[in-house]
């Protein structure tokens, strides 16, 4: 039977996990959106969509550059955790 401990040592794993793969999305979106800010408080444009295409763009292009990386992450986590799997069925 697992314990409580290994349950929540799995979830504490499962959330970083998460948090490491999205850490590369998050900081690209989030430097894009301080980029196209900064621009539009310079320039006095307020084009409320302005920055959306720019972020969507951003992501696409981070995704396409860190989704080997962020799969082979997820790829490595499951693996483990199905590969435990007869620890927790006891």
């Amino acid at each position: 039977m697992i314990t409580e401990g290994e349950v929540l040592e799995i979830a504490q794993q499962a959330i970083y996990t998460i948090l490491v793969c999205s850490l590369p999305i998050l900081l690209i979106s989030l430097a894009i959106g301080l980029i196209v800010s900064i621009f539009q408080t310079v320039t006095s444009i307020q084009e409320q969509t302005l920055t959306f295409v720019p972020k969507i763009i951003a992501v696409f292009v981070g995704i396409l550059v860190f989704g080997s990386w962020i799969l082979n992450n997820m790829s490595d986590f499951i693996f483990t955790l199905w590969s435990d799997f007869s620890l927790y069925i006891r």
